[in-house]
C-alpha cells in the first residue's frame, strides 16, 4: 500500500511533487467552479464542439398536449413512451444538448436486484428497453453490455440480504448466484477474497451509454411523431384558475416563443426546484457533487461484471480494459447555488472527500495500486429525502407532473419509470404501485422545509450502501410533527417511529426514556457525534434478519392486547371532514362500501382508481347534520362524513379525494381537521371495562354495537367514540381535542391500572393486525391490487345499483374470475420474515410475500402475499388447497400451510365481545 499511503499523505498536504501511480492527475483543492474539461469514459458525447447554439433545432409548434422538459435519461424515455401509447403531440425541450445535464457523465450501471418488487419490474423494463426494444425498432444499438454484476458481503448480515434478493429474483426469473470466496477468484481473479463472506453474482446485469440511449430513444420518439427541440430554455410556466378555484397548467413560455399545453413534465434534474418554482410547485431534492474516477488500462480487467462493495461504499464499474471507481461518502459537497450555466460541465474533484473510495477499491482488487487515473468525473446529482425519485402530479398543479430526483439512478430507473409516468399523464394513473415514487408520500409541511430536506438527503445518501433492514428508522430531522401524548410516553420508554413526519410510538423499552436527538450528520462537517444516544443504540439492536432482542417486549404488548387490555396512540391519522352539497354524491361515488347508512355510522370501506385499483382503505363514519363543534363535529345542513385514514397515506389520501371532486364537478368542502385532534385505541377483552369507568355511556353490544359512533363525555371532556378495531379484539378509539388529550388519557390509565392496562406501540399493531388478517394499504393492499383480489369484497356495494369508481372493473373481474389473489401461509419453524419471500407452489414460484410477521398468540410466522396461477388460469380456492407450498427466505425453503380465512378468530367473535 505504498503508493495508495504516499498518495494519501500528499493529497491531505496538498503536496503537489510528482505522486504515484494513483493519483497522476494533479491533486486540487476542492473549487465550485466548473471545470470545462471532458473527462468522461464515453466515447462519444452530444456536446457541440463549435460553441453555444444560436438556437432552437426546431420550429416550436404553438401546442402540444404534453411538454416534457429536460433531455436527459427520464425526460427522453419519458418522451419515447409517450409517442408509443399514441400520445404523438408531445414535445420534449431541452435548453442544451440532450444529456447536457447529469445524464452525460452517468456511470450508467444496472443492477436487477433491488429490495422491492416494484424496482425489480421498473429495472427490468429498462433492461428491455435498452437491449432490446430500441434496437428493434430504430436498427440503433445503445451501447447497451451485459457483463454482469457482483455483489460483495464481507459479513454474514450483507450475504442475508442478498440472499433475500435472490430469493426475490427466482419470483420473476431473474438468474443469480450465491457464490463462495473461491467461486468469486475464479470468476474475477484480479479480485482479493481473503476478506470476503461471499458474493451474489447476476449474469444479465451491465452497463448503459447515456449519450447511445438517449439518442436511439429521441430517434424512436421522433419517428412515432413526437418533437424533439433542443437548445431551447425554459423561462416561465403559465398557470391559470379554473371556474372551481383549481389551478391547471397553461403554457410554456421560452425566448422563442409559447407552446399552450394544459400538461408539463418535469424532468429538468437538478434544475428540477427552479423549474416547479416557475408554476408555484414545491420540488424538495437537493443537488450534490456525485463523483467517480477512471483508471488507466488494467491487464486482465476486460469481459469483468461490474462490482458493488457496499461495505466498502464503492463501485467498479467495467469500462473496455480499464474501470471507473465510485461510491457514496459519509461527507458529500453540497451544490447550494445551481446555476442555469451548467451544461456538459464538471467540478474539480475534491480528493479529501473521495480518497475514502480508492482504499476500498484497492482493497478490492489490489492492482489498482499500481495503476495511473486517466481522469476525474465529479458532477452534479440530484438527490431526495428517502434516496426515492419524485413522480407523478403535484399536489399545487393540476397538470403539472414530476419525473426528477433521482438520486443518480436516472439511468438505470429510467425506463420503467418513463413508462410509467406516461401511464400517469395519459390515463391519470400509473400501472404499477408507484406509492414510494410519488411525490404525495410526503406531507406538504415537509416539501419545502430546507431542514428536512437537508439532513434527510444528506441521510439518505450517506447511508446508500447500508443494509436494509426491515425496521430501520431515519435519525435525520425527527421530532417534526409530534402529538400531544409525545412528552408522557417518551418518559414511559416509548421507541418513536417516523411515518410522514410525526413521531408514532414503534414500543415501550423497559429500561427509561430513549428520545430522539438533533441530527448530527453521523460526525460529517465538524458537527459533533451525539454520545450516549440511547434511541440509535436502540436501533442498531434491530439490524438484523433474526428476531430482535425486544421480540419479547413486542410479544408481551400483543398478548397484553390479546389477554386484557393495551393503549394505542393512533394520533398520527388524517382526520377529515366531507361536506357540502354534493357530499352524498362524492361520498357515494368515492368509497366502494356504502356509507351512507343512518348517522351514527361507521364503515370500513377502499377508495379505487379507475382500473379498479385500491387507492385506499379507511373509515367513513356519517355525521348528524348540525351546528359546527369543532374539532369533533363541522356545520353541516345535511350530508356530513368523518374519514379517518392511516397517517402515513394521509397527504395521498387528502390529494386522491381532492382530484376525484375537481374531476367529477363535486361540490364538496374537503377540510383537515389532523392537527387538531389526538387518537387512542383502547382495546382487548377488558377495554368495556376500563372505559365504562371514564365514558358516560352505556357500552353494552346493544347499546354501542360495532362499527358505531358518538359524541360522549370521558372524565368530563367531549370526545368522538367509535367502536372500532385494527387488532381484532373488543375495542374503541377516542378522538380526542388536542387540549383534552392528556387529561382523557390519564383517565384511561388510572381506570386500567386494576385490569393489567400497558401502552402499546405499532409494531404490536403490525404484528396484531396479520394475525387477525387485517390489510396494511401499501403492503398488502396497494393501487395495483383489487378489492376482489385481496379479500375485501365485502367492502364493495356490488349488490347495490350505487356507481363508485372502478365498479366497472371490479364487475368484469368478478365475472371473468380472479387471475391473481391474497393468500395467508404461516410456517411452522420459527423464523422471522419480512416480506419479499417467495412462494412456490408444487415447486414452482407462484408470487412472494408483500407482508410478514410474528402472530404471538397462534405462535406462528404469518405471511401474506398474492398467488398467480402458472399458467394463467383462474387463481379458485380449489388451486390453492390443492397446492403444496412452500416459502424462501434467504435460500432455504418452508413448508408452509395455505389459509383461506385467518387462522386467527376466523367466525369474527372477539371484534363482537364474544369471548369464549
Amino acid at each position: 500500500m505504498a503508493f495508495l499511503g504516499s498518495a494519501a499523505r500528499r493529497v491531505a498536504l496538498a503536496v503537489q511533487p510528482p505522486l504515484s501511480p494513483l493519483c497522476r492527475i494533479s491533486a486540487r483543492s476542492y473549487s465550485s467552479e466548473q471545470t470545462t474539461e471532458k473527462s468522461v469514459p464515453y466515447k462519444k458525447t452530444l456536446k457541440q464542439e463549435d460553441g453555444a447554439s444560436s438556437g432552437p433545432t426546431k420550429p416550436l409548434p404553438r401546442s402540444a398536449d404534453v411538454v416534457v422538459i429536460g433531455g436527459g435519461s427520464l425526460g427522453c424515455q419519458t418522451i419515447y413512451h409517450l409517442a408509443k401509447m399514441g400520445l404523438t403531440n408531445a414535445v420534449l425541450l431541452e435548453r442544451d444538448r440532450l444529456t447536457a445535464g447529469t445524464t452525460w457523465h452517468t456511470a450508467g450501471l444496472l443492477w436487477q436486484l433491488r429490495p422491492s418488487d416494484v424496482e425489480v419490474e421498473l429495472l427490468a423494463h429498462t433492461r428491455n428497453v435498452i437491449s432490446k426494444d430500441l434496437e428493434q425498432e430504430t436498427g440503433l444499438h445503445t451501447g447497451w453490455i451485459q457483463n454482469g454484476g457482483l455483489f460483495i458481503a464481507s459479513n454474514k448480515q450483507r450475504l442475508d440480504e442478498y440472499k433475500r434478493l435472490m430469493s426475490l429474483g427466482k419470483v420473476y426469473g431473474i438468474e443469480s448466484h450465491v457464490l463462495s470466496p473461491a467461486e468469486t477468484k475464479d470468476l474475477y481473479p484480479l479480485m482479493n477474497v481473503d476478506d470476503l463472506y461471499g458474493t451474489l453474482y447476476v449474469p444479465k446485469d451491465g452497463t448503459m451509454d447515456p449519450a447511445g440511449t438517449c439518442t436511439t430513444l429521441s430517434r424512436a420518439a421522433s419517428a412515432r411523431g413526437a418533437t424533439v427541440i433542443e437548445n431551447c430554455p425554459v423561462t416561465g410556466i403559465k398557470v391559470r384558475t379554473d371556474d372551481l378555484g383549481v389551478k391547471r397548467v397553461k403554457a410554456v413560455e421560452t425566448p422563442h416563443g409559447t407552446i399552450e399545453t394544459p400538461c408539463v413534465v418535469n424532468c429538468a434534474g437538478v434544475w428540477a426546484t427552479k423549474l416547479g418554482e416557475m408554476a408555484g410547485v414545491k420540488v424538495p431534492l437537493i443537488a450534490m457533487h456525485h463523483a467517480y474516477v477512471v483508471t488507466e488500462r488494467i491487464e486482465g480487467i476486460q469481459n469483468m461484471p461490474n462490482v458493488r462493495d457496499h461495505d466498502a461504499s464503492v463501485y467498479l464499474r467495467l469500462q473496455g480494459d480499464a474501470l471507473s471507481v465510485g461510491g457514496y461518502e459519509q461527507n458529500p459537497i453540497f451544490w447550494d447555488e445551481v446555476s442555469d450555466k451548467f451544461a456538459f460541465s464538471l467540478f474539480d474533484l475534491d480528493w479529501d472527500v473521495f480518497m475514502q473510495h480508492i482504499e476500498g477499491a484497492i482493497n478490492r482488487v489490489p492492482n489498482l495500486e499500481q495503476t495511473g487515473i486517466k481522469s476525474t468525473v465529479c458532477g452534479p446529482e440530484s438527490f431526495t429525502a428517502d434516496h426515492k425519485p419524485l413522480m407523478g402530479e403535484a399536489p399545487e398543479v393540476r397538470g403539472f407532473f414530476l419525473g426528477c430526483g433521482f438520486n443518480s439512478a436516472g439511468m438505470m430507473l429510467g425506463g420503467g419509470c418513463g413508462r410509467e409516468l406516461a401511464h400517469w399523464i395519459i390515463h391519470g394513473r400509473p400501472e404499477k404501485d408507484m406509492y414510494g415514487y410519488d411525490i404525495r408520500r410526503f406531507h406538504n409541511s415537509l416539501t419545502d422545509n430546507k431542514r428536512w430536506i437537508r439532513e434527510r438527503s444528506h441521510e439518505s445518501y450517506a447511508k446508500n450502501y447500508s443494509v436494509v433492514f426491515p425496521f430501520d428508522e431515519p435519525l435525520a430531522s425527527r421530532n417534526m410533527r409530534k402529538d400531544p401524548f409525545h412528552q408522557v410516553l417518551t418518559e414511559q420508554g416509548c421507541v418513536f417511529q417516523e411515518r410522514h413526519g410525526w413521531e408514532r410510538p414503534g414500543w415501550f423499552n423497559k429500561d427509561g426514556p430513549a428520545p430522539v436527538k438533533d441530527y448530527d450528520y453521523y460526525g460529517a462537517y465538524d458537527i459533533k457525534k451525539n454520545v450516549n444516544y440511547k434511541y440509535n443504540e436502540l436501533l442498531g439492536k434491530e439490524y438484523t434478519f433474526d428476531f430482535p432482542p425486544h421480540h419479547d417486549m413486542i410479544k408481551s404488548e400483543c398478548l397484553s392486547c390479546r389477554h386484557d387490555v393495551a393503549v394505542f396512540d393512533m394520533s398520527y391519522f388524517g382526520k377529515f371532514y366531507l361536506t357540502g352539497p354534493d357530499a352524498k354524491k362524492a361520498a357515494d361515488w368515492l368509497f366502494t362500501a356504502d356509507v351512507n347508512k343512518k348517522p351514527g355510522s361507521t364503515v370500513y370501506t377502499c377508495m379505487l382508481n379507475k382500473r379498479g385499483g385500491a387507492e385506499a382503505d379507511l373509515t367513513v363514519s356519517r355525521l348528524e347534520p348540525g351546528a359546527a363543534n369543532l374539532p369533533l363535529a363541522p356545520e353541516s345542513n345535511g350530508d356530513a362524513y368523518y374519514l379517518a385514514i392511516g397517517g402515513g397515506v394521509a397527504e395521498h389520501n387528502w390529494n386522491h379525494i381532492r382530484t376525484v371532486l375537481q374531476d367529477q364537478g363535486f361540490r364538496c368542502q374537503l377540510t383537515d381537521h389532523s392537527e387538531d385532534m389526538g387518537m387512542i385505541s383502547i382495546q382487548g377483552p377488558k377495554s368495556r371495562e376500563v372505559l365504562q369507568e371514564v365514558l358516560d355511556t352505556d357500552l353494552s353490544n346493544e347499546s354501542f354495537p360495532f362499527s358505531t359512533h358518538k359524541v360522549v363525555s370521558a372524565a368530563g371532556h367531549q370526545v368522538r367514540a367509535m367502536r372500532l378495531s385494527f387488532v381484532g379484539e373488543l375495542g374503541w378509539e377516542l378522538h380526542i381535542p388536542k387540549d383534552s388529550c392528556l387529561p382523557v388519557y390519564h383517565a384511561v390509565m388510572a381506570a386500567g391500572a386494576k385490569h393489567g392496562i400497558i401502552n402499546s406501540g405499532y409494531r404490536a399493531i403490525d404484528s396484531l393486525s396479520i394475525e387477525k388478517g387485517y390489510r396494511h394499504w401499501h403492503a398488502d393492499l396497494r393501487p395495483d391490487d383489487t378489492p376482489l383480489e385481496a379479500g375485501l369484497a365485502f367492502t364493495c356495494k356490488l349488490k347495490s345499483s350505487i356507481p363508485f369508481q372502478g365498479r366497472d372493473r371490479l364487475e368484469k373481474q368478478k365475472e371473468e374470475g380472479l387471475r391473481r389473489r391474497i393468500v395467508c401461509f404461516t410456517i411452522d419453524e420459527k423464523v422471522p420474515m419480512f416480506g419479499l419471500e417467495a412462494i412456490f407452489r408444487n415447486g414452482v414460484p407462484v408470487g412472494h410475500l408483500r407482508r410478514a410477521d410474528y402472530g404471538f398468540f397462534i405462535d406462528k410466522t404469518i405471511g401474506y402475499g398474492y398467488i398467480r396461477n402458472p399458467d394463467g388460469g383462474v387463481v379458485s380456492a380449489d388451486f390453492i388447497k390443492s397446492g403444496e407450498f412452500t416459502l424462501e427466505r434467504m435460500g432455504v425453503t418452508y413448508k408452509a400451510k395455505a389459509h383461506l380465512k385467518s387462522p386467527f378468530d376466523p367466525e369474527n367473535k372477539r371484534v363482537k365481545g364474544i369471548y369464549a
